[in-house]
């Protein structure tokens, strides 16, 4: 079976990316390693599940790419982090300095609420409705 295994998100910078997904969203660190052109592989990804979905975290390398951080998806909300814990995983966010552009919301898809992202990319935290 196939599977997707990684998204690339376009970055300003390698640390402070790892430090907004690993400290304030919770992510955890899969790889980091350098590259032969100075460039450095770095993946993250929620949760300890190894056969999840990571993101490469990849950093700008020219102005095209720079002008397309923070709006990769042209404003619409482009990825959907999971949670079993939507309150505990709000709290802990919102304590950490994530911004949410909206109170959480009870529908009838789940438990949700739109954040975004140290540049600006716009996520939903998402407990689905148990079926």
């Amino acid at each position: 079976m196939s599977r997707i295994a990684l998204v690339t998100l376009v970055v300003d910078d390698y640390d402070e990316a790892i430090r907004f997904y690993v400290g304030a969203l919770g992510f955890r660190l899969v790889e980091d390693a350098p590259r032969p052109d100075g460039s450095r592989w770095v993946v993250v990804a929620p949760g300890q599940d190894a056969t999840g979905t990571g993101l490469l975290l990849a950093r700008a390398k020219d102005e095209r790419q720079r002008a397309r951080i923070g709006d990769q998806t042209g404003g619409r909300v482009g990825l959907f982090l999971h949670t079993e814990d939507f309150a505990g995983d709000h709290a802990r966010m919102l304590a950490a300095g994530v911004t949410f552009l909206e109170e959480p919301r009870h529908e009838p898809y789940g438990s949700v609420a739109v954040f975004q992202d140290l540049y600006g990319n716009r996520w939903d935290l998402l407990q689905p409705a148990r079926a």
